[in-house]
């Protein structure tokens, strides 16, 4: 019994060590079927720095929250100085604590009832923006007090950016001012903040309070007063000196505030409301969010190559969107690279270590990856345009019966006024008999059509049927009849798009039913088509014709006629302009090879 015992222990044993063999064997199989990316094997030579900086998502959604700037500004344009407002705030008391401020500040801070006003109806309104706002300002405002330092401008115009920008690098208002301090181009084109295609100094903390201080020096030796240097920077110093001079000479601000634009009469209390309430936040119960890093806990880099912020992103394990906001001047989420200029990019502490530390393999992993996208897509413009044989775009509707209705299918590149116009009704009447509420059409969808003149629909499919076999014959011996598309890969834009391929912004944009200039990036869009365009027959006998002698007729019409290429135009959209006549008629009859036309370039049309 205890030998039978034994036994089977003994082979339990060789059991468990046998299967444990097998499964290190088959993990290791797994191990080596695992390949790791560029990408991975870059970082894995990495040195790793543990320093413990972050920023956390909260904080990174308040900096780039548009819905304070929005507000504030609303309520500065519309506040009513003159109404009072309840708020339990006593008079006295703030006459007292206006006093203190005044004692420690250049600003002349002067109790009045529209200031007092001002002050209730932010704290009636707007105490969870400015506890947001003050959380903000831990990251902002030691940047700006450097700034003024150096300029000996007060401290205190720091609380100005609040009411500009709400401390958003990205606010934009309606007149076009940009950044923290709302420069607008020509303020900062004068102020040398450099604005291009890929950058915009005026969303640079840096750089921008740097300007915004140089103003406000030399506003101040102009008037010699703080609050209409304030005014000045709203309405800008020919307002201020016209109130100035229609209060009869006097100079300060609460002396020609009424003659001032109705925006900057309530612009300097706005200021002094906002200067208050951060001064005084813990007796109304405003109680701060504390921001994670602080602008000291970050440090620039600069950058020796272009990179695009995912790039970054990727390398140092790091969200996009951080990167996005730490370095608000960069447009196109790009640190471009000039010949002769240097380009820095702002980094918690710890990913800084890891940046210069591995400098040699994050500039290799960026070589390798633009070069793959730069390969990609040049293979998709070589290829793209052969991937479709030229068809007609019109296509003969469905006879399925449905009263007095008929059923077309949405096709690509269809839109409703083509639609509309093919079966001689309105856009209005299709949105009504489909239930649409917007003019945007799926590609597949079914829409019914309810014409009466059903003759004219045969005719023009007949018509369609022709077409259709002209247009495949002449395939055969014109190979340069076929839809051009076009794959949009980094960096492009509709712009750069229409000039690559002499078209405009407008047509791209109709013949691919864009009703925006947005574009994503893989998004394939029709560059130009091949349909041949011809007049609406006017009775059913022309259906009995040949396609040929029908585009005779109709190019008879303008027999000879020179036509001047116009900047913007293209082939496609000179064809649009003669019924019967096509890209290809059109370089045949010029000897055009390809479609590559100059403005003023003499075209020869049905020659």
């Amino acid at each position: 019994m205890i030998v039978k015992k034994i036994s089977l222990v003994v082979t339990a044993l060789f059991s468990m060590s046998m299967f444990a063999q097998e499964s290190a064997e088959f993990s290791k199989e797994i191990k080596q079927d695992i390949k790791l990316s560029y990408l991975d094997s870059i970082k894995s030579t990495f040195k790793k720095d543990h320093l413990a900086s972050k920023v956390d998502s909260l904080w990174m959604n308040e900096l780039v929250s548009l819905d304070i700037y929005d507000d504030l500004t609303k309520d500065i344009q519309t506040i009513n100085k003159d109404v009072t407002v309840d708020e339990e705030l006593p008079t006295e008391l703030l006459k007292q604590r206006l006093a203190a401020m005044n004692q420690k500040s250049p600003f002349e801070i002067e109790y009045n009832q529209g200031l007092e006003n001002v002050i209730k109806s932010f704290l009636k309104n707007r105490k969870k923006s400015f506890s947001r706002l003050m959380a903000l300002s831990e990251y902002y405002f030691p940047i700006f007090e450097d700034a003024f330092a150096k300029q000996n401008v007060p401290l205190e115009i720091k609380y100005l950016a609040v009411v500009e920008s709400a401390l958003n690098p990205k606010a934009v208002s309606k007149m076009g001012a940009t950044g923290l301090w709302q420069f607008m181009y020509g303020t900062g084109k004068q102020y040398a903040l450099k604005i291009d295609s890929y950058i915009d100094e005026r969303s640079d903390p840096l750089k921008a309070t740097a300007a915004a201080s140089e103003y406000m020096s030399k506003m101040f030796n102009i008037f010699g007063d703080w609050e209409l240097v304030l005014a000045s920077y709203n309405s800008g110093p020919g307002n201020v000196t016209k109130a100035i001079r229609r209060s009869g000479g006097k100079t300060k601000y609460w002396d020609i505030r009424n003659y001032l634009p109705k925006e900057t009469q309530g612009y300097v209390p706005a200021f002094l409301a906002t200067m208050y309430l951060f001064e005084y936040h813990k007796e109304h119960g405003i109680n701060p969010v504390r921001a994670v890093v602080k602008n000291f806990e970050t440090d620039t880099v600069c950058v020796k190559n272009q990179m695009s912020f995912k790039q970054i992103a990727d390398l140092l394990d790091m969200p996009q969107s951080q990167i996005k906001l730490l370095n608000p001047s960069y447009k196109r989420e790009v640190v471009p690279f000039y010949q002769g200029e240097q380009h820095f990019i702002r980094l918690p502490k710890d990913k800084v270590a890891t940046f210069v530390s591995n400098e040699e393999q994050i500039y290799a992993y960026v070589n390798y990856d633009t070069n793959f996208r730069s390969t990609s897509s040049r293979l998709a413009v070589k290829y793209a345009p052969k991937a479709k044989v030229a068809k007609p775009a019109v296509a003969k509707p469905a006879t399925i019966d449905n009263g007095d209705f008929e059923f077309y299918k949405v096709r690509k590149g269809d839109n409703l006024g083509a639609i509309a116009a093919k079966y001689d009704v309105s856009i209005s009447e299709i949105k009504k008999w489909n239930n649409l509420k917007t003019n945007a059409v799926a590609i597949g969808r079914s829409l019914k059509i309810k014409s009466d003149e059903p003759s004219t629909i045969k005719a023009n499919a007949a018509i369609d049927k022709k077409e259709e076999a002209i247009a495949s014959a002449d395939d055969k011996d014109k190979p340069t009849a076929v839809d051009m598309d076009y794959v949009v890969v980094a960096g492009d834009n509709l712009g750069s798009i229409a000039k690559k391929f002499g078209t405009t912004i407008a047509e791209l944009k109709e013949l691919n039913n864009l009703t925006s200039n947005n574009i994503g990036l893989g998004k394939t869009l029709i560059i130009s088509k091949a349909a041949i365009v011809i007049e609406e027959p006017t009775s059913t006998a022309i259906a009995s014709n040949s396609v040929d002698s029908f585009k005779k007729k109709a190019a008879s019409k303008n027999v000879s006629e020179d036509y001047y290429v116009k900047k913007g135009d293209s082939l496609y959209s000179i064809s649009k302009k003669y019924p019967g006549v096509t890209i290809s008629d059109i370089k045949k009859w010029n000897g055009i090879k390809d479609e590559d036309i100059k403005p003023g370039m003499k075209l020869k049309i049905n020659g």
